[in-house]
Formats: C-alpha cells, structure tokens, sequence
C-alpha cells in the first residue's frame, strides 16, 4: 500500500559525478538505479523521451527496484514532438508493450508537449488521452503560452484535466532563471528549459512538481518557501505530490533534494530519507 503523503524524486538515477557523493565508489554503473531506489521515492524517466529502451533493460530496471518505487517515464519524443499526437497509435502500442513488465510502478505516464502544442490541438490532446486504459495515470506537461494565460484556453484545459482525472505537471523554473548565466549549466539550462508561469494546481491526485533548482544551494530556500505552505495543503486533502528536484547540471541534484526535503519535515510528518549509499558503508538501509 501506498502511504507515503509525498513522493520525492530527481531528473535521473544515473549521472557520472555522483559516483563519490551519492552511489559510493565501489558501486559499478549497473548497480546505479539499485543505489537511487534505496533513497528517492520516485524518478523522471528522461530516458524514454528520447530513446525506447529494449525489453531486457526494461526488466533490468524492475529487478533493480521495489514495489513501492514508482518511475514517471515520459513518452517519446517521436510521439509527442515529432508527430505532434498524430498518427503514433501503433508506435504508442509498441513503446508500451515494451514497458509492460514496469507498468505496475509506473506512477505517472508523461506527456510532455512542445511550445507549439497550443489549444488548437487540445481535441488532439483528449483523444490521445482516451486511447489509454482507465487505470493508466497519466501527466501532461504544457508549454504554450495560451495555456498559462489564465483566460478561456486555460480554462478549458484544466476543466478537462479535471474530469478526466489527469494530472496537470508543474514547472517551476524560476529559480534557475534567477540566477546568472555565468556558467555553461546555468547558459545551457536558460536556452533549453522553459520559462511559464507557475500555476500550483491540482488537476487529479498525484501532481507533479519539476522544480529547477538555483546553482546556490541556500537560495533556493526562499524559492522553495510557496511550497511549504502548497504541498501540506494538497496532502491535508488527501492528495499525494510528487516532488523532482532539478539543478543546472543535476550535480547536486540529490543534495538539494535532501534539503528541501527536510524543510518540508518541519511542516510535515515525513519519513526519514535513507542515507546516501556514499555515506552508509556496506548496509542496506531500506525507507520501506
């Protein structure tokens, strides 16, 4: 059963520099997603947008983790990008058979669309939409400016999100944009990461967060604060969060992460985070 009020979560399980960090030095690439699993609640599936990946990684994956981890895999680029929701039935049809051995920890499919998706194409959008089975949750990620206008296109999307028991995901990329593009990370993430507004709503029971964090570790406190008052409200009514963090180049991903986490368990009756692999010898320390 899940009973956790939020699931945290990061951008990715696998990532070079947090070899000494996160993972612990004796830990080979392969055992990577094993190490995250022990800590984090949740993962992004980046992998998927833009490469499907072979049933016998697929399987890797579920043996690497438990029943109470839940993967967020975003569906391909070629599907959402490319043809636009158009004319993919049969490779959705694939990309989900190939998924099938994970489809019980998934926790969110997403549907992360272009700018140039607008609300011309939101009957696109439904129709897609019902070609899942009722069971299947689903995320939809929105980048056209109508749909953060706060008029009648707004208006429309989120009244269908709600019927429809889809999850409206959230951006919030204020914090990276605050900061000065003086690096190559931050430089790199203001061309490639969107800059809308951030509408905290809750369209269905599990919304998704994606919060890009500032370079400054302490700063992204005061960008954080909105959040220690939304997230105990949507868990007071019952709804369970979850939380990706983000960071320019994601190299203290897991850091920030266990720091907003832990100004959340001031406001809230959390769980304990494991302790990193890196920091915990050779135990096994489970959250579950």
């Amino acid at each position: 059963m899940d009973n956790l009020p939020l699931r945290l979560g990061l951008t990715m399980w696998s990532h070079n520099q947090w070899q000494q960090s996160f993972y612990g030095s004796g830990t080979k690439p392969a055992e990577r997603l094993e190490k995250y699993a022990q800590v984090f609640h949740t993962v992004e599936g980046n992998t998927t947008f833009y490469a499907t990946p072979t049933l016998n990684t697929v399987q890797n994956w579920k043996a690497a983790t438990h029943d109470d981890f839940k993967f967020t895999f975003k569906l391909p680029k070629a599907i959402t990008h490319e043809q636009m929701l158009r004319g993919c039935d049969e490779q959705l049809r694939d990309f989900m058979t190939i998924m099938e051995p994970l489809h019980e920890r998934v926790g969110q499919w997403t549907i992360q669309l272009p700018a140039a998706f607008g609300p011309e194409h939101l009957d696109r959008l439904k129709k897609f939409c019902a070609s899942f089975p009722p069971n299947f949750p689903l995320g939809v990620e929105v980048r056209h400016m109508a749909f953060f206008s706060k008029g009648e296109e707004e208006r429309a999307l989120n009244q269908w999100l709600l019927e429809s028991g889809i999850d409206r995901i959230i951006m919030d990329s204020r914090p990276v944009f605050a900061a000065q593009p003086t690096t190559e990370a931050v430089i790199d993430a203001h061309q490639k990461k969107p800059r809308v507004p951030v509408h905290a709503i809750a369209t269905a029971k599990h919304p998704m967060i994606r919060f890009i964090g500032h370079p400054d570790m302490d700063d992204n406190l005061h960008f954080f604060e909105p959040w220690l008052n939304k997230l105990p409200m949507w868990i007071e009514q019952g709804i369970q969060p979850y939380l990706m963090i983000h960071t320019p180049d994601n190299v203290l991903a897991p850091e920030l992460a266990e720091k907003l986490y832990k100004q959340l368990q001031l406001k809230l009756s959390l769980p304990n985070l494991s302790v990193f692999p890196a920091n915990d010898g050779n135990s096994q320390i489970q959250m579950f």
